[in-house]
């Protein structure tokens, strides 16, 4: 089944502040659209309910990777070409370069932007474990003004976000790691490339004296939204690289996930491969 586009309406704003005017004068009508990849997907499918959209590809204010403040600032259209291309990236960040690698066809990397695997919020997205490893926020933007939001605290459900009606996502601040690094990046889906991930987990430790003095795992479909997995970490946080109670988080592991049953996996699948993922992570940490 394939949607109609004859009740569809595209509004190209002359400039990002006519576009956030016009979601404050109209808050909740207009869709903000970026590369559009997802949506092209939902609207094959005949699923598209939203018929009022609003294109900000042009803005080049929501463009560019820049370093600044400490920290990494991704304009939200940054597309996973822009990541996969930046040496900052692949110097700081090489979980955000696996993550864009997997993501879809080249064609798909070339248009889809990291906003929009933001703020389409799907469970599945590829770019958010990772996010949520390296303690990213999200720069939040409307004409009231900007505001931040740690990215662990944005996404409330299933497609519900810190997000109000009339505001866009502007930009991912990611800080930049310090001391002894560790990164982590696994993607479980049906293919190498071009499938949606099964299960997804994404994880940075830094390691001082032996020990596992900062620690964040972020995981995808295996929740309504990507979530930080806090009691796996808890297990973890102080502990010796000689001596990680692996099967202990293993175990705690599963106070964080709440997997469903889907055309791609069951919940039992899930459940049992994102523990063996974190055994698998646990290991290599501990052979550092």
């Amino acid at each position: 089944m394939r949607g109609q586009l004859h009740n569809v309406e595209v509004r190209v704003p002359a400039s990002l502040s006519d576009a956030l005017a016009l979601l404050a004068r109209e808050p909740g009508v207009w869709t903000p659209l970026a590369g559009g990849t997802d949506l092209m997907v939902v609207h094959n499918a005949g699923h598209l309910k939203a018929t009022r959209f609003l294109d900000l590809s042009r803005f080049e204010e929501l463009r560019g990777i820049r370093e600044e403040a400490g920290a990494l600032t991704f304009g939200a259209l940054s597309t996973f070409t822009d990541l996969r291309d930046s040496v900052a990236v692949h110097r700081h960040f090489p979980n955000l370069v696996k993550s864009a690698r997997a993501t879809g066809a080249l064609a798909i990397q070339n248009r889809g932007t990291l906003g929009g695997n933001i703020a389409n919020a799907s469970p599945a997205a590829d770019t958010p474990p990772s996010l949520l490893a390296y303690g990213a926020e999200v720069e939040l933007l409307s004409v009231r003004g900007s505001r931040r939001v740690a990215y662990d605290r944005f996404h409330l459900g299933y497609k519900v976000m810190d997000l109000a009606p009339d505001e866009l996502v502007a930009a991912i601040h990611v800080p930049l790691p310090t001391g002894r690094g560790f990164h982590y990046f696994r993607k479980v889906g049906t293919r190498q490339a071009q499938a949606i991930s099964k299960v997804c987990l994404a994880a940075w430790a830094r390691i001082e004296g032996g020990v596992v003095a900062d620690l964040r795992i972020g995981l995808g479909s295996v929740a309504p939204a990507p979530i930080r997995a806090r009691h796996a970490e808890a297990a973890l946080l102080g502990q010796a690289l000689a001596a990680l109670p692996i099967e202990a988080a293993r175990e705690a592991l599963l106070a964080d996930i709440s997997p469903i049953d889907d055309i791609r996996a069951t919940a039992r699948y899930r459940s049992v491969v994102t523990r063996n993922v974190l055994g698998h992570m646990l290991r290599e940490l501990a052979n550092l």
